[in-house]
């Protein structure tokens, strides 16, 4: 089967798919003939550009705000879903917040930071998951895929609050398995850290984790939406399990 045809007539919802990692998960599915609801957090307009450049042409995707910490907004983005085209195949929770803070620095880690970090990137995966649950059930061969981080196994992530946050969506991704079984998979994919815009500011510490990895290069957002395409594609017989992207970080 040719690649392009690989996920014709699916559906994907990419959270935070406007840049990054969520962009190269939601060109890979387009490229593999899926329709795709672009979103951003905070500007439609934005998350509509992204999805008029995707290929498939005029009218296969759609693009959406919403805040995944908001019940209401991932509520209201599922019902464009359902209105624009009828169904929701796979959902990919990658939208996430962090920010740069040594761990030792306890002060820093504000209330306000801290609330941030966990609202984003473990109550909006599960928020999503709940929502869209009745439609990844429809057709009995749903799937999720959650973006965590291997800070999730390592401990050594942006902040202390990243890192628990991605612990505890790998144990969410295993609890949720379980709980939608059959009919929705769920799993996690962590990369390492990643080759993108934001990274290239890291300094010292990008280059420290490119050093450490015996692959010799941080992660592409390509190969992480490599390892997602694969899990809708043709790892379908795998549930509950978290899949490392990070070039063998964790070995070191």
């Amino acid at each position: 089967m040719p690649a392009s045809d690989l996920l014709d007539g699916r559906v994907a919802v990419v959270t935070g798919s406007t840049r990054g990692i969520g962009l190269a998960i939601a060109q890979a599915f387009a490229e593999a003939g899926a329709r795709v609801m672009v979103n951003g957090s905070s500007s439609e307009e934005a998350a509509r550009d992204v999805a008029s450049t995707l290929p498939g042409g005029p009218g296969a995707h759609a693009g959406c705000q919403a805040d995944v910490r908001s019940s209401a907004d991932v509520t209201a983005m599922a019902a464009r879903v359902r209105e624009h085209f009828g169904r929701c195949d796979i959902l990919v929770n990658n939208a996430g917040f962090t920010k740069f803070i040594p761990h030792e620095n306890l002060d820093e880690l504000s209330d306000g930071i801290f609330d941030r970090v966990v609202l984003t990137n473990l109550k909006g995966p599960f928020v999503g998951a709940r929502t869209f649950a009745p439609m990844l059930r429809e057709h009995g061969d749903g799937l999720i895929v959650n973006i965590s981080s291997i800070a999730a196994t390592s401990a050594i992530g942006s902040n202390v609050a990243y890192c628990a946050s991605k612990a505890g969506l790998v144990n969410l991704t295993k609890s949720l398995a379980r709980a939608l079984a059959p009919d929705i998979r769920v799993n996690a994919v962590s990369p390492g850290l990643a080759d993108t815009e934001l990274t290239k500011g890291f300094g010292e510490y990008r280059q420290r984790q490119v050093d450490l990895t015996p692959m010799g290069r941080l992660a592409s957002t390509a190969d992480i939406a490599a390892c997602v395409l694969a899990l809708a594609t043709t790892l379908t017989f795998v549930t509950g399990e978290e899949i490392s992207v990070d070039g063998g970080r964790l070995l070191t």
